[in-house]
């Protein structure tokens, strides 16, 4: 329900070439170069869709997620690198009687190596795994700041360097979810009902089409990625999202980055265009990022 949980912004730099990085793009740091980074994001909506209507819930009026994120990237070597998160965000409605919630969330781990180089054309390969922090509530949705959920996500890099510092990249991966345990005996999965405590939620899987420019200490892109469950359920009538739903969602956004040294700054924007059983979600990140190398 929250974009907020698909949409993980992670920047950081390299050493030579002074850059953002990110588990889905094509840029290393050198071997013992670590960048850490500390990230704010907002995201809000007030209409969503429920099954495939659109509509907003007085009982909500706005709901705001934010979240502050401390982050690090290490350079093993030239071509494999590491990327860290650990994410505390926060949930609010503008209207009715729902708690918000606030927490830590899920710590994730990914790995980026280089697979293959030929002229203009790059591949790359990132492998990542994500567990909750804390004991968050997980049923509470759309209040809840997680799924709660184990996940295992593969992800298929493929750039292409363009004329005049321009370049394109499309990438696409599945992410593999565990079941969640809640504080209740039974729940409805579609029309069947389970009786048990343990919810099946469904994996997803995620594309990306990237265009952009890089030059020294300057990156500027745009983007449109897609997000979809294999499997799940839809919303029902006024009732509330659970973990089982098919979420899907479409987005268009922007990504810029200054750099001129140790310290740099960068800011993504993006909105939702179109989904099913998901907020139609404003989202705004900005970043401070720190270069330093590990002795």
């Amino acid at each position: 329900m929250k974009h907020t949980l698909l949409c993980v912004f992670i920047s950081f730099v390299s050493m030579n070439t002074i850059m953002a990085q990110m588990p889905h793009d094509q840029i290393y740091m050198n071997k013992n170069i670590a960048c850490g980074a500390l990230m704010y994001g907002n995201s809000s909506w007030t209409n969503y869709w429920e099954n495939s209507l659109k509509r907003d819930n007085p009982n909500i009026g706005k709901l705001s997620t934010e979240s502050l994120s401390a982050m690090i990237a290490y350079g093993i070597t030239k071509k494999i690198n590491a990327l860290v998160m650990v994410p505390y965000v926060k949930t609010q409605a503008s209207q009715g009687n729902l708690m918000g919630q606030q927490g830590f969330q899920d710590v994730s781990l990914w790995l980026k190596a280089q697979v293959f180089n030929y002229k203009q054309l790059h591949g790359h390969a990132t492998l990542g795994l994500s567990t909750p922090m804390s004991n968050y509530v997980t049923e509470f949705m759309p209040m809840s700041i997680g799924l709660g959920a184990k996940t295992f996500s593969a992800r298929a890099i493929l750039h292409y360097d363009l004329p005049s510092n321009l370049f394109i990249s499309a990438t696409s991966s599945y992410i593999v979810r565990s079941q969640v345990m809640v504080d209740r005996d039974s729940y409805l999965n579609g029309e069947k009902l389970v009786n048990s405590g343990s919810v099946v939620v469904p994996n997803a899987f995620d594309a990306m089409f990237r265009l952009g420019y890089i030059k020294k200490e300057n990156q500027l892109e745009v983007f449109a990625e897609h997000f979809s469950c294999a499997g799940g359920d839809n919303i029902r009538r006024n009732s509330m999202p659970f973990l089982t739903n098919d979420m899907t969602m479409t987005a268009v956004g922007a990504y810029a980055k200054y750099q001129p040294k140790s310290i740099g700054v960068s800011a993504k924007v993006s909105y939702v265009l179109d989904g099913q059983n998901a907020g139609q979600s404003t989202n705004v990140t900005v970043g401070l990022l720190y270069l330093f190398k590990v002795k």
